[in-house]
C-alpha cells in the first residue's frame, strides 16, 4: 500500500490548509470561546495561585495574541507571557511589558527559559512534526510545570497512511502524557525530555477535517525499532 504524497515543514507551511488556519486566532481567555473553556482550566487564575517568580506562561501557536493580553494586566510584575505563532498579530499593537510576542515557526523555534504554564490550543492541528514538538516543548517546563495541548491521535499516521493511534498514545502514556479523549487534550506535569519511539517522515496537508470539522495536517511516522539484544 503507497501512502500519500507528504511534504517537508517549509512546504507545509506554505499550504492552504496553514496559510488560512484561523482555527485560534481570535479566541480570548474567558467566556464561551475561550482558553479556560477548551482547556478547562483558566490559565489566568492558575497563574495567579503560582508563588511569586513562578508565573511564566509560553502559549504556542498563539494567534493573535488574545488571551495572552487579557491575562497581562490582572498578573503581578513578575509575570512572564510569551505567544509563538507563524503569522501572529494582524497589526501592530501595543505590547503590555510581561509579554514578548514572537513570530516564528514553532517547529523550529525554542525559548531561552523554562516555563511554569504551556499551552497549545488546537494549534497541533496544523503543524507536520507533532510529536518532534510535544517532546521539545515537555523539556522547556519548570520541574512543576504544567503543559497543556489540544491532540488528535487520529492525524498520526503510519507510513502507508494507516492508522497509528493506539501505539502513539501508549507512547505518550509511557512518556508521562495524559490524554483526555472527551476534550482531545494532553496534560504533562513536570519537566522531561521523552524519547518517543517514532521517526517524522513528512506531512500530508490534504489528509481533510478533524474532529474539529476542520480541515487539517496528518503527521507521519516510522516506528523506530529498538535493538534489545546483548
Amino acid at each position: 500500500m503507497t501512502g500519500p504524497e507528504l511534504v517537508d515543514t517549509s512546504e507545509l507551511e506554505r499550504s492552504s490548509v496553514v496559510a488560512n488556519n484561523t482555527m485560534n486566532r481570535e479566541r480570548g481567555l474567558a467566556g464561551v470561546n475561550s482558553y479556560a473553556r477548551e482547556l478547562g482550566l483558566d490559565p489566568r487564575a492558575w497563574l495567579l495561585d503560582r508563588r511569586p517568580g513562578a508565573r511564566a506562561w509560553l502559549d504556542l501557536c498563539s494567534g493573535e495574541g488574545r488571551a495572552l493580553r487579557e491575562a497581562a494586566p490582572a498578573l503581578p510584575a513578575d509575570a512572564v507571557l510569551t505567544g509563538v505563532d507563524l503569522v501572529g498579530p494582524p497589526r501592530p499593537l501595543p505590547t503590555p511589558p510581561a509579554l514578548e510576542e514572537i513570530t516564528a515557526s514553532v517547529s523550529t523555534w525554542a525559548p531561552t527559559r523554562p516555563y511554569d504554564l504551556i499551552t497549545c490550543v488546537h494549534g497541533l492541528h496544523y503543524v507536520g512534526d507533532q510529536l518532534g514538538l510535544l517532546a521539545r516543548a515537555a523539556s522547556w517546563l519548570t520541574e512543576d510545570g504544567l503543559l497543556l495541548a489540544h491532540f488528535d491521535p487520529e492525524s498520526i499516521r503510519h507510513p502507508d497512511g494507516g492508522p497509528a493511534k493506539r501505539q502513539v498514545l501508549a507512547a505518550l502514556r509511557a512518556a508521562g502524557f495524559t490524554y483526555d479523549a472527551r476534550r482531545h487534550l494532553l496534560t504533562l506535569r513536570g519537566a522531561r525530555r521523552p524519547a518517543l519511539p517514532f521517526t517524522y517522515l513528512g506531512a500530508d496537508p490534504t489528509a481533510g477535517p478533524n474532529y474539529t470539522g476542520q480541515p487539517a495536517v496528518g503527521s507521519h511516522y516510522a516506528r523506530t525499532v529498538t535493538d534489545t539484544a546483548g
